[in-house]
Formats: structure tokens, C-alpha cells, sequence
């Protein structure tokens, strides 16, 4: 009879525990679905408009919005090299009505420039987004088919030839100094103060070469404006596997991309992380989302908080030094 009696109390306790289980399943699912309130989100960008960043979070935010049934707008604050979009982001409440999408360029900030904010404590990683990498890209006046005859190129100028940036420390000027270091050119640097000049001068002819993002080059590419010459990732995009990497070409060993991700302010509980993690990997896993990027040029990239917090170290730790490698300074 004793048994019995436990054997029934086991049976209500596996019971209540199921139910207890399906309920928190469906408190998580509907808690994700009731997105945090009815106040707006703002996702504050450092960069200006058009940048990928920029794309990407116009791309996320009408989806984010559908899936939570909460307004979230992009707001753009770039200045001072993306600081003052970051600091307004670290100093807004960790409640997460503030989100930020940005560019992995932007860990050089503190290396340049003192800034108020810390970049690791200042900021809660929530997720990887994807990866973008660049073409090694000359104007058709430039005499250079590959990279084997771009560097015999840029030798034979002894130090004339010029490249163009959107700025100090952005990806596009760390990625050429990364070159610089492993081929022995020398090239003269032209900072600019964005994007959208430096590519008009690089069409122009004003600028001999860049590297600049597959998304943009390719569509300057089609116009005739600039040639192609190599990726910057060690292995060939799946994007554009018709395009060569730099490391296939001879340049043994240069692997250079950028990565995109999502942050919220520093000290944001970790349930509202969580949250964000898991809607922003469900809306990158599907294929429209999965298609709009690859438009930009980026292929869907995620990860867990913790793996991001890591990735972001270990970035930052690289870019120090090819900034210290390469002398570079601050505008």
C-alpha cells in the first residue's frame, strides 16, 4: 500500500513538474513573442547612413518590430570615429530599449582616442551578426590584373602610388597596412572622412586603390569604375567564389574580414540579452534575412554572448598590434 501511495505521489510530483516545464516553455515562447514593452527600441548606430552597419540594422529592425510587436527605429550618431554613437549607447539605462549594431573596426577607437566609456565593460555582446570581406580593389588606370602585378605596380613607384580610406583605423586602412606589412610596399595613405568620397575618388581615378567592401565593389565593379583584383579572406567567399584571395595569389597568409554585431549597454540583465540572442538568430536563420544580407555583401554569421565577449578580446588584442606594427596614429 506504501508504495503504491509513493508510486502515485512520484506520478503528481512528474506531473506537476511536466506542467510546471510546459509552462515555463510557453512564459518563454510568449515572452518573446511580447517583446519588452511598449515603449520604442532605439538601435543607435556609430556610422553614418548607407554604411553596412547602417544596412544591416534597417534590415533587422522591421523584423525585430514584427516579431515583437514593439517599435524599433535606427538612429544614426556618428562622429569622432564612431565615439559618440558608442558612448551615447554606454551611458544609455541597460534596460534594452537601447541596442547597437557595429562594425568589429570600431575596437581601435580606445587605441586612437581617449574615449569615456570602456569598450569591454561599457557594452553587453549580444550576438554575432555576420562577416563581410573586401576586394583588393585599383582604378582601371592602374595597370594590374592580379595582385602579382599590382604589387610589381606599387614597387616600380617607390613609394608614390596612394590608397584611399574612409579614416584612421577603419577596415579598409587597417587591412591595406596589414598588406603593406606583408609585401614590403610602400604606399602613401589619403584618410578621408567617409565612405561615400573616398569611393568616388577611387572611380575617379584621385585614389590608385582600396580595399573596399565585396558588397560595394562588386556594383563598381559592373560599372566599369574599378577592377578586382583579390578577397581578403584566406578562403574564397561563397558570395563570390569566382574572386581569389590575396593568400591564394601569393600573399601567403593574409586573412582579413570584418565582422558585424549586436550590443546592448553595459550591466543589461542577462534574461534581455538572452532574449535579444535567441529572436536575432531565429530572424538570421531564415532565408530572407539570410538573403538581404548577402546582398550587402554578408554572409550570416551568430554566436552565443559569451563566444562574441571573446571573439571581441581577441580582435582587439590583434588590431593593437598591427596598429603598433604599423605606426599608425589617430586623425
Amino acid at each position: 500500500m506504501h508504495a503504491f501511495i509513493d508510486m502515485k505521489r512520484t506520478a503528481g510530483r512528474r506531473l506537476v513538474l511536466a506542467a510546471a516545464a510546459a509552462g515555463l516553455a510557453l512564459f518563454s515562447i510568449g515572452a518573446i513573442s511580447q517583446g519588452l514593452s511598449s515603449r520604442p527600441v532605439k538601435i543607435v548606430l556609430a556610422q553614418t547612413p548607407g554604411t553596412t552597419p547602417d544596412l544591416l540594422a534597417r534590415t533587422l529592425a522591421p523584423r525585430l518590430q514584427a516579431r515583437w510587436n514593439q517599435p524599433f527605429v535606427v538612429e544614426n550618431r556618428a562622429g569622432a570615429a564612431g565615439a559618440i554613437g558608442m558612448d551615447a549607447v554606454a551611458k544609455a539605462p541597460p534596460d534594452g530599449h537601447t541596442i547597437n549594431i557595429n562594425v568589429s573596426s570600431t575596437l581601435t577607437i580606445p587605441i586612437f582616442f581617449k574615449v569615456p566609456f570602456d569598450i569591454f565593460s561599457g557594452f553587453a555582446p549580444i550576438t554575432m551578426v555576420g562577416r563581410n570581406i573586401f576586394a583588393l580593389s585599383v582604378h582601371p588606370s592602374v595597370p594590374a590584373k592580379d595582385v602579382k602585378e599590382f604589387l610589381a605596380w606599387a614597387k616600380a613607384q617607390g613609394g608614390r602610388a596612394n590608397y584611399g580610406s574612409p579614416g584612421n583605423g577603419t577596415h579598409h586602412h587597417l587591412f591595406m597596412e596589414q598588406f603593406k606589412l606583408m609585401t614590403g610596399i610602400e604606399m602613401t595613405h589619403i584618410p578621408y572622412k567617409g565612405s561615400a568620397q573616398a569611393f568616388t575618388d577611387l572611380m575617379g581615378g584621385q585614389i590608385s586603390a582600396m580595399f573596399v567592401p565585396m558588397g560595394a565593389a562588386l556594383n563598381m565593379a559592373k560599372e566599369g569604375r574599378i577592377r578586382l583584383l583579390g578577397g581578403s579572406a584566406r578562403e574564397r567567399s561563397s558570395l563570390t567564389p569566382e574572386i581569389p584571395s590575396v593568400h591564394e595569389q601569393g600573399v601567403t597568409g593574409f586573412n582579413m574580414d570584418a565582422w558585424f554585431a549586436a550590443w546592448a549597454p553595459g550591466g543589461t540583465p542577462h534574461d534581455i540579452v538572452g532574449k535579444y540572442n535567441t529572436v536575432l538568430r531565429e530572424i538570421l536563420a531564415e532565408p530572407e534575412t539570410r538573403a538581404a544580407l548577402n546582398k550587402q555583401g554578408v554572409s550570416v554569421s551568430v554566436s552565443t554572448p559569451e563566444e562574441l565577449d571573446r571573439i571581441n578580446r581577441n580582435e582587439y588584442e590583434l588590431l593593437a598590434k598591427l596598429v603598433k606594427a604599423a605606426n599608425i596614429k589617430g586623425d
